[in-house]
């Protein structure tokens, strides 16, 4: 992988590449905290501070690969001459296309996701609160080996149709649709999955909605092919939603890049010409969101291949009922 990389830098003429605790940094081996430089020559070095990083930068480099989350603090004390570009022109190419190693990891982290949304069905939600079922969840993602819980969301009744809702004091009564999504790292790896309950019965016209984010899911994951591009795809899932009648209230975005990052490149937005290619792993994650009334998403982690996209989270859609 070094050697692909240090390919990369010589196409881009880049002399140096230095990162921090990122996606990145992780992607050439990183662990912990500090600077991880690499050059020309040698294995990537991971170093504690800017200055040790500056000090293995050399004198003539005349570019130099900076990370993308890199602090101002950290930026101004490296006190580099060179010309700075973001490291993701070397690494995004790269880093779309997933070794054998990278995608069981990820496999993993997406099978571990989705057993937690499982236990969760068999939980007593009949009375309690959203925060006080987050709490719950979070608590499972860490009985799971999840090294770093990235969200936990629970939402009931009209907060399903809030994008991005925090949980709260909301009580879950019968009748109530409930969306309920994990993220965290597992291996590594990030995974994300999102399902949709409903609470003793679902609540009037809520399943027909559902289907239709369900359809959207299918299509776009029976599309999804090297070569397609990001706004391809985004565009796929949304042809579906807006022949339903239901395209004023989809949400903009229906997938995006996972892997060592929660959220990665590409976005499947229109302008982004991204070319998937074989073994990207994406999170395909199209919703609905009708204000005051309810709303759906539904999201797994799937890998890019020629005969369309591949699950890693393969439990079933189908609308849940709890009925305790």
């Amino acid at each position: 992988m070094i050697d692909e990389v240090r390919l990369r830098m010589a196409e881009e003429g880049i002399d140096a590449l230095v990162l921090r605790p990122s996606p990145d940094f992780r992607y050439l081996g990183g662990e912990g905290e500090g600077f991880l430089v690499l050059t020309g020559e040698g294995p990537p070095a991971l170093v504690a501070g800017p200055l040790e990083a500056a000090a293995l930068i050399p004198s003539s480099a005349r570019r130099v690969g900076i990370d993308s989350e890199m602090r101002a603090w950290e930026l101004f004390s490296l006190r580099i001459e060179a010309e700075l570009v973001l490291a993701s022109a070397v690494l995004a190419p790269l880093r779309l296309r997933r070794g054998p190693q990278e995608l069981a990891a990820a496999e993993r982290a997406a099978t571990a996701a989705e057993a937690v949304l499982l236990m969760a069905r068999e939980l007593s939600w009949f009375g309690t609160t959203e925060r006080a079922m987050a709490r719950r969840l979070w608590a499972m993602m860490v009985e799971t080996g999840c090294e770093e819980v990235l969200s936990v969301v629970v939402a009931a009744g009209e907060h399903t149709a809030l994008a991005g809702h925090t949980p709260c004091d909301r009580v879950i009564n019968p009748g109530d649709a409930l969306l309920v999504s994990v993220c965290g790292r597992w291996s590594g790896y990030c995974s994300e999955v999102a399902r949709v309950f409903a609470v003793a019965e679902p609540p009037e016209d809520f399943e027909a909605m559902y289907s239709v984010v369900l359809a959207a899911q299918n299509t776009l994951l029976d599309a999804l092919r090297p070569g397609l591009t990001a706004a391809q795809a985004g565009r796929i899932a949304r042809e579906v939603i807006e022949g339903s009648g239901y395209g004023n209230y989809a949400a903009p975005c229906p997938g995006r890049g996972i892997g060592l990052g929660h959220e990665e490149d590409p976005r499947f937005l229109p302008g982004d010409e991204t070319v998937l290619a074989e073994g990207t792993t994406v999170c395909i994650e199209p919703a609905i969101y009708l204000p005051e009334l309810f709303g759906a998403r539904v999201a797994d982690v799937a890998v890019c291949a020629p005969g369309g996209a591949r699950r890693l989270s393969q439990g079933s859609r189908s609308l849940y009922v709890i009925d305790h």
